[in-house]
């Protein structure tokens, strides 16, 4: 784990949709879905996209804070039946699951025997799955990992223990960047879940940069 952490570190990796860094603000990331062919609709409140994606139809709308880009999200256009809505819930987590982009904790697939709208319903369960994109690559910067696990470990020991580390101190130092290394691949999370209207559901996900979202810093 620490050995991943360490060659995994990113500052500007950020989440992408087909490709698009979820970032900048929204007049730019208007151009770059219509350059996929998304076209842009009015709706009643907002303005969305519209086009198709994995398959299915849908409409996508940016969300921003501070004027920049934090989310998109992509919703079914086309609601469906209980039975066909678990089908294409489960198809998308076995999707994401092959995907080698990406990775998970947990295991989200809707069993058969499952009665999802009594449980939403009588028990207003949620039923949904995150994942997580992993590093790129080209983007990778390992000096600036090793520099603020550094940072930390100074927090406790002096250089000279570090530059002759024990065992105890080596650890600890790896157990940071592990940390650091899993805080960031969460920076970086897709999830989707099922909406219900009227005995209808459908799916919405969610592409989401966590550095842009509002955290409190406006209050």
């Amino acid at each position: 784990m620490a050995f991943f952490a360490i060659t995994m570190f990113a500052q500007k990796d950020v989440t992408t949709f087909l490709g698009i860094p979820i970032d900048g603000y929204k007049p730019a990331m208007r151009q770059k879905l219509i350059a996929k062919g998304f076209v842009p609709k009015k709706t009643q409140n907002s303005e969305c996209f519209e086009g198709e994606f994995n398959g299915t139809d849908v409409q996508i709308f940016i969300g921003t804070n501070n004027n920049k880009v934090y989310r998109l999200m992509i919703s079914d256009v086309n609601s469906r039946s209980e039975a066909d809505i678990k089908i294409r819930f489960n198809n998308l987590v076995r999707q994401f699951k092959n995907n080698d982009r990406y990775i998970s904790t947990d295991d989200y697939i809707i069993s058969d025997s499952e009665d999802i709208s009594y449980e939403m319903m009588a028990h207003d369960k949620v039923y949904q799955a995150i994942f997580y994109q992993l590093p790129v690559i080209e983007k990778l910067d390992t000096l600036a990992l090793r520099e603020q696990v550094k940072k930390e470990m100074l927090k406790k020991y002096s250089q000279e223990q570090l530059d002759n580390p024990t065992e105890e101190i080596s650890k600890e130092s790896e157990n940071i960047a592990a940390r650091i290394g899993i805080d960031l691949i969460t920076k970086k999370p897709v999830w989707f879940r099922i909406f219900e209207s009227y005995g209808k559901y459908s799916i919405s996900m969610y592409y989401d940069n966590e550095y842009n979202k509002a955290n409190g810093e406006d209050l």
